[in-house]
C-alpha cells in the first residue's frame, strides 16, 4: 500500500468508516505497526486495543502493556501480569499487587515463595494478605 493510499485510508477511518478502520487494522497487525494500533486504541477502537495487547504481549512490551493497565484495560493488565511472571519481575507485580490487582498479588506471593522471600511475604502479610502469612507461617516452620 503506498504512503497516499495508507493517508486515504486512515482519513476514512477518522472519518468514521468502521470498514476503514477494519481494513487499517488489519494493516498495522500485519505490518506489526504498535503507532497506528495505539493511534487507532486511543481514540477508542476496541478491536485496535486488542490486537495492540496482543502485539505487546508477542513483544515482550512491558511499557505499552503497563501504560494500557493503568488506563483501567484489565486485558493489558492480565498480559502484564503474565509477561512479569514470566520475567520474575517482582517489582512490576508489587506495582500491580499494590493497585489492588489480586492476581498480581497471587503470583508474586507464588513468587516469594519459590524465592524463599520471606521480607516480600511479611510485607504482604502486614498488608492483611491472609494467604501471605499462611505461606509464611509454613515457610517459617520448616
Amino acid at each position: 500500500m503506498t504512503d497516499p493510499d495508507l493517508a486515504a485510508l486512515r482519513e476514512r477511518a477518522d472519518n468514521g468508516s468502521a470498514e476503514a478502520a477494519d481494513e487499517l487494522i488489519e494493516l498495522a497487525t500485519e505490518r506489526g505497526d504498535i503507532d497506528e494500533l495505539r493511534r487507532l486504541s486511543d481514540r477508542g477502537n476496541a478491536t485496535a486495543t486488542d490486537q495492540l495487547i496482543e502485539l505487546a504481549g508477542e513483544r515482550g512490551d512491558a511499557d505499552e502493556l503497563r501504560r494500557l493497565a493503568d488506563r483501567g484495560n484489565s486485558d493489558a493488565a492480565d498480559q502484564l501480569i503474565e509477561l512479569a511472571t514470566e520475567r520474575g519481575d517482582r517489582d512490576e507485580l508489587r506495582r500491580l499487587s499494590d493497585t489492588g490487582n489480586a492476581t498480581a498479588t497471587d503470583q508474586l506471593i507464588e513468587l516469594a515463595t519459590e524465592l524463599d522471600d520471606l521480607d516480600e511475604l511479611r510485607r504482604l502479610a502486614g498488608a492483611g494478605n491472609t494467604t501471605a502469612a499462611e505461606v509464611l507461617s509454613e515457610l517459617i516452620a520448616e
